[in-house]
């Protein structure tokens, strides 16, 4: 694999974002890729705990916008969003504690995948957003889900509503991470996470996931159809089309009042 990285130290594997020049964008071959390592690692009864991070500058600056504007065809639009559900669901479920370790920039579809983890870290710098409204489009990847999972659907409302740009301390602050770390500390404080978890019960911090995992999981897919079908919707719209104008051509997008 070229687009993720994967590795197993022990009873930790480690995957990582591997498109650095295009901010870990996240395009076909990069998900299709980490489907596959997720599904791997989940199966690997050796391993207790998956750290996710990106290479480079960034986490992700979310879905490739590039890869977008080239997927008119609804049929392709739908099996991208197929495999960002089953992305979702795999990564939401998976049998081990999961770290998301964001740097950087962690944005859109990034942001909702990271917030599938079970514990969320945030170097105090980082710039963090769920932006989707920036170019008149709604949450996919469970973002919906994992918003009101994590901040109640009031607040979760507002985070998507407004679309801003936030620092990890703001996101701490708020409930949208667990940790906000030190500029240029997260591989320590990962360690020091890991260390922490690794003196535990493992095998019954994973059975109390995997039952949260399987009660949550029938609103998780109805929430992912939702997500789908609306997402599809968003697309013909002509404030979708401006907000990928003016971010194209870098202006703030004049939507329809």
């Amino acid at each position: 694999m070229e687009n993720v990285l994967c590795s197993i130290e022990g009873e930790t594997a480690y995957i990582q974002f591997n498109r650095p020049k295009s901010m870990n964008a996240l395009n076909t071959e990069l998900m299709k890729e980490f489907y596959s390592c997720i599904k791997d690692i989940s199966g690997n009864g050796d391993v207790k705990m998956v750290v996710l991070s990106g290479s480079g500058s960034v986490f992700s600056a979310g879905g490739d916008i590039k890869e977008m504007l080239s997927e008119a065809d609804e049929e392709q639009f739908n099996s991208i969003m197929d495999l960002i559900s089953d992305i979702t669901l795999a990564f939401y479920s998976m049998p081990k504690l999961t770290i998301a370790a964001i740097h950087g920039a962690a944005a859109g579809l990034g942001l909702s995948i990271a917030l599938a983890a079970d514990y969320v870290m945030c170097e105090t710098d980082s710039k963090v957003a769920m932006n989707f409204i920036g170019i008149g489009l709604i949450p996919d990847g469970g973002g919906h889900f994992m918003l009101e999972r994590r901040l109640g659907p009031v607040k979760a409302k507002k985070v998507i509503w407004d679309g801003k740009v936030m620092s990890g301390t703001e996101a701490a602050e708020m409930g949208l991470a667990d940790r906000a770390v030190a500029s240029g500390a997260m591989q320590e404080e990962v360690a020091y996470l890991i260390e922490e978890l690794s003196q535990k019960p493992l095998q019954a911090m994973i059975k109390t996931k995997k039952i949260m995992a399987d009660l949550n999981r029938p609103q998780l897919i109805k929430t992912l159809e939702l997500e789908k079908h609306g997402q599809l919707k968003m697309r013909e719209t002509n404030d979708h089309q401006e907000g990928i104008k003016a971010f194209l051509e870098k202006r703030k997008p004049v939507f329809n009042k």
